[in-house]
């Protein structure tokens, strides 16, 4: 597997396949420790819980089934950019043989499709509206795309076609993509319990241009977005001595003190919680991320994408 970010991705096809971490394990010939901290570090990343249920027979939770079906497309999306040679795609997940629903062809044919792209932890932030606006209208399908992140992604697919909805992380009104603020998120940085900075009062921008940093890998949108917020604003980071999209590899560098990692949405809250990880006390804080929305420009107002991008609203 090339990255941390696609051996996750492969662990979690594997696990909606077999439906426990045991005999995951034992398919791929690894402890079950390390399935167990691989999806675990996958759910941190994304925001949100992918399995419920005891051990031996874990079932995906409604987040974890658009998961699933959102990686299905994207896997199938990537295949043909593999270049002769790199590992082959992961397999594309299946719902586990104890949860599929009988078939319903003739009922699926008549329903109408709505493409909905969001960051995966922002689909976290309304997964349940968004459960409740199917379970309301079972004529409508929602398929969820997890693959766009930033305001140039959003425009290109919004004008291809290829979205009905796309929510998106940016620093204010994206030029040339008509949108709509929904929130901001603080970005915070965080550092082992024992790291120098974490026993300081107070820590000011001086103190971050020297010391090492931890950092999603360079492509990842929200290292990206927040890469740029800190620019804008005049913050200078220390260089990187980790990049990874691996969580477990980052919370495990943070314990050990070597750097300083910067985190905003349901990931910086997840680290604050976490025990030998400290959230510095910055002398000012540092920018807040926008979550946008836009629709595809030629809806119309009274489409069911419409009706989706308001509810989502309330």
């Amino acid at each position: 597997m090339a990255t941390p970010s696609l051996r996750q991705l492969d662990i979690f096809a594997q696990m909606v396949a077999a439906g426990s971490m045991a005999r995951c394990a034992r398919d791929l010939g690894v402890p079950v420790e390390d399935i167990a901290r691989d999806i675990a570090s996958l759910e941190m990343r994304l925001g949100y819980r992918l399995f419920e249920g005891p051990l031996d027979r874990q079932r995906l939770t409604p987040a974890g089934r658009k998961t699933a079906e959102a990686m299905t497309l994207l896997s199938q999306d990537q295949e043909e950019t593999w270049a002769s040679g790199d590992v082959a795609p992961p397999p594309p997940p299946a719902p586990a043989p104890a949860e599929a629903a009988p078939p319903q062809p003739s009922r699926q044919a008549d329903r109408q499709s709505i493409v909905l792209a969001a960051p995966a932890p922002v689909f976290g932030h309304f997964q349940e509206a968004l459960a409740a606006f199917e379970e309301a209208n079972e004529d409508i399908a929602i398929t969820l795309d997890l693959s766009i992140h930033l305001g140039e992604e959003a425009r290109a697919a919004l004008e291809q076609g290829r979205v009905d909805i796309a929510y998106f992380y940016a620093l204010g009104e994206e030029p040339g993509l008509p949108s709509r603020y929904g929130w901001s998120e603080q970005i915070n940085l965080y550092a082992g319990a024992d790291h120098p900075l974490a026993r300081r009062d107070i820590v000011t921008p001086d103190d971050l241009m020297i010391s090492p940093t931890l950092a999603m890998e360079p492509q990842n949108g929200l290292r990206r977005i927040i890469d740029e917020a800190l620019a804008r604003d005049g913050i200078r980071m220390g260089a990187p001595v980790l990049e990874t999209d691996n969580m477990f590899d980052i919370m495990t560098i943070l314990r050990e003190g070597a750097g300083c990692f910067a985190a905003f949405g349901p990931l910086a809250r997840d680290l604050g919680r976490m025990q030998g990880i400290r959230r510095l006390p910055l002398e000012r804080p540092l920018p807040s991320i926008e979550v946008r929305q836009a629709l595809h420009p030629r809806a119309d107002p009274d489409s069911p994408a419409h009706a989706l991008a308001e509810f989502l609203f309330l």
